[in-house]
């Protein structure tokens, strides 16, 4: 079983992660590349390509000027504990105990433009990069031609090693995302649940809900050890509650009436 989930544009660099051990990115090497391409950008080269402001240019600019290889505690940082997204605001890492971490370094995936495919004590720098960005890098005209089947490859390499009976993924990605995976390909059964708030009389997808649900529903898979497909039916964090009328075995729907 493999939890995938996106990556987070805000980031926490200044608190300090202590006593927690930490990994190399897998595809350190491709991040070179891309960062190579990318410090030939201005400032305004960025902001254009990413479709954010002038300042978030310089600022990231900045970051791709900066980084270097290779990475350690001074100057990275452990990729669960820097994003802080709404994801990450479910997931609360900072609440994990030891087997948590040990738990999530072997089933909890994060999906990045820059670094392929992120362990949860994989080791990073501050980016912004998008994985649904066009740009030309290597004769690849976007980031989901870039990394090809080697996100695909990598969780499929997971999969194996963990050698369990009916291995699935529950992906907790955005679409942007999880299009960098080729669903063909992989070796597994995937899950996608669905989170429905009640608002003006009927159920529907609220963004912010719905991702903060995603971290909390890996925080909860994490938590309590679960390596079944069907128990995840039993999340039940912030008062969702699994509806079995508007679900599919492949898409479980969890609504939620109230919000706290």
């Amino acid at each position: 079983m493999l939890i995938i989930v996106s990556p987070a544009k805000s980031l926490d660099f200044d608190s300090k992660v202590d006593k927690i051990p930490y990994t190399t990115p897998r595809f350190i090497d491709d991040s070179r590349k891309l960062v190579n391409a990318l410090k030939s950008y201005s400032p305004e080269d960025i902001s254009e390509l990413m479709g954010i402001s002038n300042a978030l240019g310089k600022l990231n600019q900045e970051r791709f000027a900066n980084w270097r290889t290779p990475f350690s505690l001074k100057n990275a940082k452990q990729a669960m504990f820097a994003f802080t997204g709404d994801v990450y605001l479910g997931l609360r890492p900072e609440n994990f105990s030891k087997a948590d971490i040990n738990f999530a370094q072997k089933h909890l995936r994060i999906l990045s433009g820059l670094y392929g495919v992120l362990r949860p004590l994989d080791l990073m720098q501050p980016y912004r990069l998008e994985m649904g960005r066009k740009f030309d890098i290597n004769g690849k005209s976007s980031l989901y031609e870039f990394w090809g089947e080697s996100i695909t490859e990598s969780l499929n390499t997971d999969l194996e090693e963990q050698n369990t009976k009916g291995p699935f993924v529950l992906n907790l990605a955005s679409n942007e995302y999880f299009n960098s995976v080729k669903p063909k390909s992989l070796q597994a059964e995937v899950i996608s649940p669905v989170f429905q708030d009640y608002k003006n009389g009927q159920y529907k997808i609220i963004s912010f809900y719905a991702k903060k649900a995603r971290g909390e529903m890996a925080a909860y898979v994490i938590k309590n050890k679960i390596k079944t497909a069907s128990k995840l039916t039993s999340f039940d964090s912030s008062g969702y509650k699994y509806c079995a009328k508007s679900s599919t075995s492949g898409k479980p729907v969890f609504k939620r009436k109230t919000t706290p």
